[in-house]
Order: C-alpha cells, then structure tokens, then sequence
C-alpha cells in the first residue's frame, strides 16, 4: 500500500489532491511543460467532514487513498463542487458513492451535476451566496462567482482558518511546489493562466475580487497550482490584471518564412528599445498559447508582422489574431508590417482586425520583397509613433 504525503494545511484541513506530472497540454491548447495539479481538500470539523472539489478522473483511487489514509474509517458528509469541469468534478460520482456524500453546490452547479455526472437530487445540497455550513468548528461560507470561469462557479471560504478555496481563480499549472514560497516563478505561471482562462471574462474577474474584498484571508487554495500562503502578493497582481492595466509595453508577434518580416522586425523593435519601451517579441511559428497569453495580459501595443499568404495573413498570423480576439486583451495601440511578392491583402485583414478589437492603428509598413533603406527608415517612423502614444498613455 502506498503511503501518500498529505500536507495538512491548517489544523485538520489537508491537500488530498493530486499532481500530473507528465501532461503536457491542457483543453487540447494550453501547453504544461510543467504538467498540473488537480487540488482537492479535505476539511475535518468537530461533527462532520467536507471534501472541496474532486480530482479528475484516473485520479480519483489516490484521492480516495489520501482520504482514507488521513481520516480512516470517517464519513465525508459534504463534497463541494466549486466548479464542474471535470478536471474538478469529474470524480464526484466515486467519491458519492464510495463516502454517502451530500453534494453542495449553487443551483446552477445542481443543473449541470445531475447532466453530467447523474448525481440524483435528493444527493444535492443548494448553497446560496453567503449560506453557510457548519461541520463543528469549522464554517464553510459559499460565494457566488459566476463565470469564473463557468456559469455555475463558487468559491468557498473556511472561516475559522481564513482559507479562501478559489477553484480556478488564482490558480496556475505549475507543479514545483506546494505553497507560494515553494514553487518556482509563481507570478510568471499565474500570468499565463490568468491569460488563457479569465483574460476574456475580465469583467466577472473584477466583480469576483470585489466580492473577496471584505475577507480575511490568510490563505489563498486554488484547484490547480500551489497554494498562497502570502496570499497578497497574487491578490496584488490580479488587482491589476483585472482593472485591465497595462505597461510601456509592446508585444510584437510576427512570422518570417524567408527572414524578411524578421529583419522588419529587428528594425521596430530596436527603435522601440531606444525609446524605453518594454518589448516582447513571438516568433509565431515557435510561440505557446501560454507564451502569448501571459504577454497579451499587460501589454499596452501590438505588432502584427506576417508575409502574405494567397492575398492573406500567414495562417499563423491569423491565428494569432484569433486569439487575441478571443482573449480580449486591453490593447490599445496597433501596427503592422507585411512584407508581400505578387500579391497584397495582408494589411488590409490586419487593418480590420484592429477596427474590430477597437485597437487604435498607429501605422503601417508594406514592404515588396526584400525591405530597403526607405523601408527601413519607414519602420523606424511607425515604430516612434507607436513610442509617442505607448509613452503617453502611461
């Protein structure tokens, strides 16, 4: 039998999730070199027992191990469902059965347990905003989320032990440690995930952190990552993040088949680094999700650069430009630059993708073959430009 390290938080409250170590992407698009974590938590009160989230399933024999490793022979009387995608929820129906559990979730969150995972509603308890339950010594409070990142999320809050069980919110796929002061690059890590899953839903992000304003919170426990046990230092970044603040920063995307939109962007990206602005620059060919969404989180410019492609942007290009539109980042300031043989059209699909996000353009560079000294000088142009509105917006 296998004994499980079960760190125990607080005083009779322990992680009992678990770490996958090897999986490589997450949703079919978000690359974990790192793999993730699939946290759940135990909550020991003085009459009953509460589990918060489940694991997903393939996981849910070493939850079931850590549990009963940690309180053997004890009933776990309530299992809470923050949020039902099935890397959270997707082990409730084990756990039910094998523990007698009383599912607790939001009404919404009883619509989607009974569709997806068949739980009966006479094994679901509906927790409102605010309601709260009491296993002995220990106080559960329910706080609606919605749209953190579904329709039907919550957060719970351990009263007596100031512990904020977030679900996705503040969470991160990194696998370094247990706690904040453990792991490696937290914010870094933090940022990429914020990017790819609450970027979009920015305003439900606000409202989410105006609800936890009033809390004393001591310890910040999220469903995928380590847990903050200096809880502000990523309470002080998601403030930011949600009030949709940026940098001195451009963000340069490009694409380069024979190194001329390269050598395009050397140009722009030297003059901007003269004039102070902070620079990121993707090769599109070799960018992560990740990558990409950690930079469009703060950015306050946008260079699209691409070679044209059957009279349109390079596939990668295009698809970079989709996800921009559906990350939905506070950009303001866009150029581009298209290097072109036979055929134009590039510039004119970049022009209209920067109406559409409502992303002011601040110029263009259209270059035919190879870039010249004209060219070049007219890079430079675009790029002070595209300096002066960065520089004066902050």
């Amino acid at each position: 039998m296998i004994k499980y390290a079960v760190p125990e938080i607080t005083p009779n409250v322990y992680a009992v999730g678990s770490r996958h170590w090897n999986r490589r992407l997450f949703d079919a698009l978000a690359p974990t070199p790192l793999g993730t974590t699939y946290n759940s938590y135990l909550i020991k009160g003085n009459d009953k027992c509460a589990l918060i989230d489940t694991i997903l399933p393939g996981f849910e024999t070493e939850l079931s191990g850590k549990i009963d490793q940690t309180l053997p022979g004890r009933k776990i009387d309530y299992v809470v469902m923050n949020h039902a995608e099935p890397d959270h929820a997707g082990s409730i129906p084990y756990i039910l059965e094998r523990y007698g559990s009383t599912l607790v979730t939001s009404a919404k969150g009883a619509e989607l347990a009974k569709v997806f995972f068949k739980v009966a509603p006479d094994r679901i308890r509906v927790v409102k905003d605010n309601e709260t339950i009491e296993l002995g010594g220990k106080t559960l409070r329910f706080i609606n989320a919605p749209f953190l990142h579904w329709p039907e999320t919550i957060f719970t809050y351990l009263v007596e032990d100031r512990i904020l069980f977030s679900c996705d919110f503040f969470g991160s796929h990194n696998t370094t440690g247990v706690f904040d002061d453990e792991a490696e690059d937290v914010i870094s890590w933090a940022k990429k995930y914020y990017g790819e899953i609450m970027l979009p839903l920015a305003k439900m992000a606000r409202m989410g952190m105006d609800k936890i304003k009033g809390l004393d919170i001591a310890l910040i426990a999220p469903s995928h990552g380590p847990m903050y046990r200096h809880p502000q230092i990523i309470l002080t970044e998601y403030a930011k993040w949600t009030a949709g603040a940026t940098r001195a920063k451009v963000l340069i995307v490009y694409v380069s088949m024979y190194h001329t939109v390269e050598r395009m962007v050397q140009s722009l990206a030297e003059t901007l680094q003269d004039r102070g602005i902070e620079i990121r620059i993707c090769d599109l060919s070799v960018t992560s999700l990740g990558e990409l969404a950690g930079h469009l989180v703060d950015s306050r410019g946008l260079v699209l650069a691409t070679p044209t492609v059957l009279n349109a942007l390079h596939p990668l290009a295009a698809f970079a430009a989709l996800t921009v539109k559906t990350l939905k980042p506070p950009l303001k300031y866009g150029a581009a630059m298209n290097s072109y043989g036979w055929g134009k059209g590039a510039v004119r699909q970049a022009l209209d993708f920067f109406e559409e996000m409502k992303i002011e353009t601040v110029g263009t560079v259209e270059v035919n073959g190879t870039p010249s000294a004209e060219d070049l000088a007219a890079i430079q142009v675009v790029a002070n430009q595209l300096a002066d509105k960065v520089l004066a917006d902050g």
